[in-house]
């Protein structure tokens, strides 16, 4: 018997954490077919007066929003990290730690409507919304107090999003987080070893392979990564070795936007719904080093699995060994890779 990617129990490593993962491509074929849940609705006006992100409306905290027309920043109301903490560390015998943490989190409104998500903005709009992310980077990354910049959005009540309203956080704290420090580690020892960021030559690997690839144009590349976990996780990265935002021309964020626009339509046309993710930009630390080992791209972990009801759970092996997962990479880059470029709602239209 030859070994089969495809058909047989396999561990993929992922070179930009170090860790593995089981894929178990046979599990496909069992018959139960996970959990079903109902569907999140997707009708949403596009003002709501007891929205406390749309414009004019009065947020939690008891600030009033501007009647903004594009993008809108603030100061997140009820902010995980704080900028003004006292010094302070506890350290008995080793074994119980902690240290003060200082950072600042914000929020950004993608768009003054309530109904619109990502894939349904326009070009132009989402363009914005890389530029605001460019801005904030920068603003925040120059206070020496801050290390690392962390840009996220929650998308769906799936994934813990409180509001609807479009939009994305940036936590911004004094030390480079759990995740980005370990891509940080790995991408160091090859840049160093071979002069090139890892995932230049990752990207080289995939481009001449063609499975895992879901959209490509001139600077920006949208792909299932080999080491991918979340059933229809994605990686979108520039063609070009940039180690952060700031660092791409007009050109290249253009086709960022049209990479992002590409990626989200395909997700909402896949099921049909508004497609649920946790999303981030890694980019390098703002700890005033140059790090060229850095390679900028963005993740997609979206939880669903074989329909809009049917959810991948992390649990029991997942939690206690490795992540684990049955459709292959190379099977979901097929399926987001055939589905139509023109967004549901329109095309219904």
């Amino acid at each position: 018997m030859e070994f089969d990617l495809a058909q047989h129990p396999h561990r993929r490593f992922n070179q930009l954490t170090g860790e593995w993962l089981l894929v178990s491509p046979h599990r496909s074929l069992r018959p139960w077919q996970g959990q079903q849940e109902k569907p999140e609705a997707d009708t949403r006006p596009p003002y709501d007066p007891g929205c406390y992100l749309c414009p004019g409306n009065e947020r939690a905290g008891g600030i009033q929003n501007p009647p903004y027309t594009g993008t809108f920043v603030f100061e997140n109301d009820f902010a995980a990290l704080q900028p003004e903490v006292p010094e302070g560390t506890l350290d008995k015998q080793g074994l119980l730690r902690a240290e003060a943490e200082s950072g600042r989190c914000r929020v950004i409104c993608f768009s003054p409507r309530h109904d619109l998500t990502l894939p349904e903005m326009a070009l132009a709009d989402i363009r914005g919304v890389i530029d605001v992310w460019e801005a904030e980077y920068l603003r925040l990354g120059v206070d020496p107090h801050i290390n690392y910049v962390q840009i996220f959005e929650n998308k769906g009540t799936m994934m813990g999003c409180s509001n609807p309203h479009p939009h994305g956080q940036i936590w911004a704290q004094r030390t480079v987080p759990g995740e980005p420090a370990k891509e940080t580690v790995q991408q160091l020892a090859y840049f160093e070893q071979h002069g090139r960021t890892l995932l230049t030559d990752y990207l080289e690997v995939e481009l001449q392979e063609q499975k895992r690839i879901v959209f490509e144009n001139a600077h920006f590349v949208v792909l299932v990564p080999f080491w991918a976990v979340w059933p229809f996780e994605t990686l979108l990265l520039p063609r070009r070795a940039v180690a952060s935002i700031e660092q791409l021309d007009d050109a290249e964020k253009d086709a960022f936007a049209e990479a992002l626009q590409q990626l989200t339509i395909r997700y909402d046309n896949l099921f049909q719904m508004s497609f649920p993710y946790s999303a981030g930009l890694h980019q390098r630390p703002t700890d005033g080093l140059p790090h060229h080992e850095w390679h900028l791209h963005m993740h997609f972990y979206p939880p669903l699995l074989r329909s809009a009801t049917v959810r991948k759970f992390m649990v029991g092996y997942e939690m206690l060994g490795d992540p684990q997962r049955d459709i292959t990479p190379e099977w979901a880059a097929e399926k987001l890779r055939g589905l139509p470029t023109v967004h549901y709602k329109q095309a219904g239209s």
